[in-house]
């Protein structure tokens, strides 16, 4: 029996330096325990169980933790000036009217103000009326319900995040 090899970008994550592997974990999310868990977990086998790894810390963040990781978010439309991933996640809103970019941008004040933070969806490959529609949709929740929603949506970012991480050569 053969073990399949590993990944040639896995690999290469795995044998990062710990400040290094740290600071590449902490651009995909901006949470401390989120990254610490991944760290401790290392070396990788196989994406499977880097993913797995990934969802089972996301599980265990606190509100704190999440509030962390949320920190490193933009608001959608606004993306960072200079910041490739946020932009290249938001891409939806590239092409968004002055009218969609003005509510979506009067949608995530009143989010964030009755939430503490801003709204938080995995972006890529939305659209920005999808956008729209989504925080319309959400704002209605109980806090409760949005931080679980939130904890989803940052797990699926992650994972597009952690891809674009071992997969790249």
């Amino acid at each position: 029996m053969t073990s399949t090899p590993t990944p040639p970008g896995l690999a290469r994550f795995n044998a990062l330096g710990e400040h290094a592997a740290f600071a590449a974990l902490h651009e995909a999310c901006a949470s401390a325990a989120w990254v610490k868990r991944l760290l401790a977990a290392r070396p990788y086998a196989d994406t499977g169980s880097l993913y797995a790894a990934s969802d089972a810390a996301m599980a265990e963040l606190t509100s704190d933790d999440l509030a962390e990781a949320m920190a490193g978010h933009p608001p959608i439309g606004r993306p960072e000036p200079g910041d490739p991933t946020s932009t290249r996640e938001q891409r939806g809103m590239v092409g968004a009217s002055e009218e969609l970019r003005a509510e979506m941008l009067e949608l995530n004040l009143a989010y964030q103000d009755r939430f503490g933070h801003v709204f938080l969806i995995c972006a890529t490959g939305r659209t920005g009326e999808q956008m729209r529609d989504a925080v319309k949709e959400r704002i209605g929740n109980s806090p409760e319900q949005e931080r679980e929603i939130v904890r989803t949506e940052l797990g699926k970012i992650n994972r597009i995040r952690l891809a674009r991480l071992v997969d790249e050569d």
